[in-house]
């Protein structure tokens, strides 16, 4: 008789992560291997799935046959809809899945409001706001109907505290709180929540020269109560808790360094 799965709830489940070949969404990827998932990881870059797909592989040999990947272009506004759904019918094809993760991001689009035009709001909001939102237009006819399942979105702090020069971001990011909440009406049994990371050192910072990255680090550090830049390891553990916890839906989990008490 096999030992009761009780807390492990992750064993066994299809898990599609939508930007998980970097950053918090490649941690997310190893914590759901480490809890015996089966994993697909897509980004908009071939090359970079490929890459993220054999370093999971050789990190964890023995989940090799539970670590895949699919490509997939968000950025593109004619093809977001027909390619979020050939990437959701692409994972599906040896069964549904059970949880959809959404970290996927793109170059910080911090831009003076009188600088702004309608053709960069939109790029702005392309992967960030449109893609989850196209996700979740799809989600129900590929997630196993039920309580178990999820959909988990992701925002940031500015949504929390606005930034100056972040009205375009912040505003979208703000959006995602109400798209959540509106989501998880309309998915309804499936559960839709919403993770709000602040500050996380990742490869969305290493096109910033190292001397400035660091000294960025240092003033986020600063403003957070731990005292230290949050790690992708540690916010993948919003996204695991909220796959796990069959109780949660319309709601966001902040994790921010205490970011928001100072």
């Amino acid at each position: 008789m096999p030992d009761q799965v009780k807390y492990n709830k992750l064993q066994g489940k299809q898990i599609l992560i939508i930007g998980g070949s970097s950053g918090i969404g490649y941690a997310v990827a190893e914590a759901s291997l480490e809890a015996s998932a089966t994993v697909t990881i897509s980004s908009s870059n071939p090359s970079r799935v490929d890459k993220a797909v054999s370093t999971l592989k050789s990190a964890y040999p023995s989940a090799k046959d539970r670590v895949s990947g699919h490509a997939c272009n968000l950025g593109d506004e004619s093809s977001l809809d027909s390619n979020i759904e050939t990437l959701l019918k692409e994972t599906t094809k040896n069964g549904k899945l059970d949880h959809i993760v959404y970290t996927a991001g793109d170059s910080l689009a911090s831009m003076k409001l009188d600088t702004i035009d309608m053709a960069k709001v939109k790029q702005a909001g392309m992967v960030r706001f449109f893609g989850p939102l196209f996700v979740g237009k799809h989600a129900s006819k590929y997630l196993n109907a039920g309580p178990a399942s999820s959909y988990t979105i992701t925002t940031g702090a500015v949504s929390e505290k606005p930034i100056p020069d972040w009205s375009v971001v912040g505003s979208y990011a703000t959006g995602l709180q109400g798209m959540t909440r509106q989501l998880a009406l309309d998915l309804k049994p499936v559960r839709v929540n919403l993770v709000s990371p602040g500050a996380v050192a990742t490869e969305l910072w290493q096109g910033i020269p190292e001397e400035r990255r660091q000294g960025l680090y240092k003033s986020f550090a600063d403003k957070m109560t731990t005292g230290v830049v949050g790690k992708a390891e540690d916010v993948a553990e919003s996204y695991v808790y909220l796959m796990k916890d069959y109780n949660v839906s319309g709601s966001m989990v902040s994790t921010n360094g205490g970011h928001l008490l100072l």
